[in-house]
């Protein structure tokens, strides 16, 4: 399917196996801001939890051999839908605690209305083998997140245009329970993480039990985010075997960040960072947590456990601090190294709770 030169309004487009969606150079889709246009519903896993919603603008369910690919811009506009922000933390506490919890079958949690306030993503296939994102460049941000791959398996995200700065929960690329994920000289300036793993939160994430897995990150470069590369904080499936290399994180908050809570669960390990460059980061050059104060977090329940991660040729350039590492007192962070780093930064590290930390060849510049 070929949109050529011109700027095309529409509403929700839904890719079938076999499909290639091309944007040809000077084309522009533009997204209809009218709720309607993205009925009827469709299923989704909404920030962690699955349910029925508003279609993604670009959606694909149970789909083989599918891409998006070409020169050519895509327009979210999702100022219109940004207000909603306000009731969905109502919506989504209602869902966690009298659908999730109360185990309500997946076909009674139905959404998509404007009261509910939940908004739809702006690309996402799910449950989808063999996608291909390519070329193109995402010139504003969508109502919610911006790329959002759900329980596929062999992706490829390949010199991407990410620019979704402004808005709330408008990150660039999510790669949530999916395995075998290729993404590579993408370029990134949002409203929030640039590129996060994710795997379910809490009792629906346990019940799906599905990691994201196998998963290389080259050649990245961000202007802005709250993270470059962001583990979690939804991880209660587990995220696995991740390679994250060759990338340029420019003015971040924080650059390399894990991140979960107590209630989560879930396991975190054999993660490898190398050849990681940092420029005018606002907060942690690298930040571990297992102490984040995310939504539906818990005082009780099941720790989230983080181990064998390790960093490799880390250079930093201007940070408050070089390493913060976060663990819990019953389930500390373990087996974490940084060899080859160089640090300037105000502080160089703050510990509490790690266990089998190793520093080789770090050189801390503090400013």
């Amino acid at each position: 399917m070929v949109v050529p030169e011109g700027v095309w309004l529409t509403g929700a487009i839904h890719l079938k196996s076999h499909v290639r969606l091309h944007l040809e150079r000077d084309a522009v889709l533009r997204f209809s801001t009218d709720p309607e246009d993205y009925l009827p519903v469709v299923f989704t896993r909404w920030a962690g939890f699955e349910c029925y919603n508003y279609s993604p603008l670009i959606y694909a369910r149970d789909c083989e051999d599918i891409a998006i690919t070409g020169e050519g811009e895509i327009e979210g506009q999702g100022e219109t839908w940004w207000p909603w922000e306000e009731r969905q933390a109502d919506t989504a506490k209602r869902l966690y605690e009298t659908q999730v919890l109360q185990n309500v079958p997946l076909g009674k949690r139905i959404y998509g209305t404007v009261e509910d306030g939940l908004r739809p993503q702006l690309i996402s296939p799910i449950h989808c083998k063999r996608v291909l994102l390519e070329g193109f460049t995402i010139r504003s941000p969508g109502p919610f997140w911006t790329v959002h791959f759900v329980y596929c398996d062999q992706v490829i995200a390949r010199n991407l245009s990410i620019n979704t700065p402004g808005g709330p929960n408008t990150d660039g690329l999510n790669v949530d329970s999916c395995s075998n994920v290729l993404i590579e000289h993408c370029r990134f300036d949002t409203g929030d993480d640039c590129i996060a793993l994710k795997s379910g939160i809490n009792e629906d994430g346990w019940r799906v039990g599905r990691p994201t897995e196998n998963v290389e990150v080259r050649h990245i470069e961000t202007k802005r985010g709250h993270g470059g590369i962001v583990f979690g904080s939804d991880t209660s499936g587990g995220i696995r075997h991740v390679f994250v290399h060759n990338c340029h994180f420019q003015g971040t908050d924080i650059g390399i960040r894990l991140k979960s809570t107590r209630g989560r669960g879930g396991v975190v390990e054999d993660i490898w960072l190398k050849d990681i460059e940092m420029n005018d980061i606002a907060h942690e050059a690298v930040r571990i947590n297992t102490h984040y104060r995310a939504w539906f977090a818990s005082n009780g329940g099941k720790a989230p456990l983080f181990r064998n991660i390790h960093m490799e040729n880390i250079v930093c350039r201007g940070a408050k601090v070089g390493l913060k590492i976060l663990g819990l007192p019953d389930q500390p962070i373990e087996n974490v190294s940084l060899n080859k780093a160089v640090l300037q930064v105000q502080k160089g590290f703050e510990l509490d709770h790690v266990k089998g930390l190793s520093l080789t060849s770090v050189q801390v510049k503090e400013e």
